[in-house]
C-alpha cells in the first residue's frame, strides 16, 4: 500500500448516530483542502457493491453538520460478507480510481473494513460512530453523547409524571451489548436501579431494595433497563415485579429510536470534525487500516484488527456510584 492516495471515499455503515453528517462534512472538506478528489458511496457496503457512488464537493456537504442521520444512508450488505461481493466492491472502486476509504460506524463496520484492507490494496481509515460507546480505544463515540441526553430529556419527563401518581416507572433504553447509555443516563437522572447486558441481573436484589423503599414510603421509583440486559427489556421485568409486588402501580415506557434521531450535540459535532478531520490526515501520511479515536483529549490511533477484536468495558467505579448513589 505505498501508492500515495489521491482519491478517496467516505461510507456510513450499521446503525446510523447523530454526528454521522459532521464526520462526513469534515472528510470531504479536508480532502478537497488537501487537493483530494472525494466520492461518497451510498448505503455502507451496500452501495461499494452495487456501484452507488457519487462525486463530492463542499457544496455537497453544506448546512448538514446539524443534521442527525446521514445523508450517506446506510445499510447493512449481506453481499459484502461474501468475498465475492467484496471483490465486487474492490473492482468498482478500482474503476472508479478510489484509492483510499475513510468508513464511519461501529463494530461491524470496522470487521468489514478489516477483512476489505486485508484483502486488497486500499487502505481504511475507521471513525467509531454508534450510540453503544462499545469501541475501545477512544473515550467517545459519534453519536453516544446526543443519545444519552435524549434518554435524560425524556426520562425527567418520565419522573415528573412518575411523582404525580407515585408510580415505579420501568425505562427500556438502547444497549442491545451495552450498556453505557442506560448507565449514563441512569446515573444522570437519579435512577434507584440500571439493569445493564455488563452485569447479571440480581431480581431477589432489586425486589428486596423496591420493597425495602415502599416501607420508607418511597413511592416513586425509576429503573433504567438496557435493551439487552440478561434477564429481559423492561416489559418482561415489570412482568416478574408485578407478580412479587402486586400493589405496585408500574408503568414501562420504551424509549426506542428517537435515541438514534436529532440534532447532534456540540460535543459530537465536534469529535466527529476531528476525527474526520484525523482520518484524511492519516491516509495522507500514509498511516493506513486504524480507527482514529480520541484518549483523555488527544487522537489515538489503533490498528483496526485491535478495534474488531477489543470492547469497551465498564469501570467497575461506575457500578459503584450507581449502588452508592441510588441507596
Amino acid at each position: 500500500m505505498s501508492q500515495k492516495v489521491s482519491r478517496i471515499g467516505v461510507l456510513t455503515s450499521g446503525g446510523d448516530s447523530p454526528g454521522m453528517n459532521a464526520a462526513i462534512r469534515a472528510v470531504v472538506r479536508t480532502g478537497i483542502y488537501h487537493k483530494l478528489e472525494v466520492c461518497g458511496i451510498m448505503r455502507g457496503y451496500n452501495g461499494m457493491v452495487e456501484d452507488e457512488i457519487i462525486e463530492m464537493n463542499s457544496r455537497s456537504v453544506a448546512n448538514i453538520i446539524q443534521r442527525g442521520g446521514t445523508i450517506l444512508k446506510t445499510a447493512r450488505s449481506k453481499d459484502f460478507f461474501e468475498q465475492p461481493g467484496r471483490f465486487k466492491a474492490y473492482e468498482n472502486l478500482k474503476k472508479r480510481g478510489i484509492n483510499g476509504l475513510v468508513i464511519i460506524g461501529g463494530d461491524g463496520s470496522f470487521r468489514g473494513a478489516q477483512q476489505f484492507s486485508n484483502e486488497f490494496d486500499i487502505p481504511c481509515i475507521g471513525l467509531p460512530g454508534t450510540i453503544d460507546k462499545d469501541i475501545a480505544g477512544t473515550d467517545f463515540t459519534i453519536g453516544f453523547d446526543t443519545a444519552v441526553n435524549t434518554a435524560v430529556e425524556a426520562i425527567d419527563k418520565i419522573r415528573d409524571t412518575a411523582d404525580a401518581h407515585d408510580r415505579l416507572f420501568i425505562v427500556e433504553v438502547m444497549g442491545r451489548d451495552a450498556g453505557y447509555i442506560a448507565l449514563h443516563s441512569g446515573i444522570a437522572c437519579g435512577a434507584e436501579n440500571i439493569l445493564i447486558p455488563e452485569t447479571k441481573t440480581n431480581i431477589n436484589e432489586l425486589i428486596r431494595t423496591l420493597t425495602e423503599k415502599e416501607k420508607r414510603k418511597k413511592l416513586v421509583n425509576l429503573i433504567v433497563v438496557a435493551e439487552g440486559d440478561e434477564f429481559g427489556g423492561a416489559t418482561e421485568v415489570s412482568k416478574v415485579i408485578k407478580e412479587r409486588l402486586p400493589n405496585a402501580d408500574i408503568r414501562v415506557c420504551i424509549l426506542g429510536h428517537i435515541q438514534r434521531g436529532g440534532s447532534p450535540t456540540c460535543l459530537d459535532r465536534l469529535i466527529a470534525s476531528r476525527m474526520g478531520y484525523h482520518a484524511v490526515e492519516s491516509l495522507i501520511s500514509g498511516r493506513y487500516n486504524v480507527m482514529v479515536g480520541i484518549v483523555n483529549n488527544k487522537m489515538n490511533y489503533i490498528p483496526l484488527d485491535d478495534a474488531v477484536k477489543q470492547k469497551q468495558k465498564i469501570n467497575n467505579e461506575w457500578l459503584r456510584i450507581v449502588k452508592i448513589l441510588a441507596s
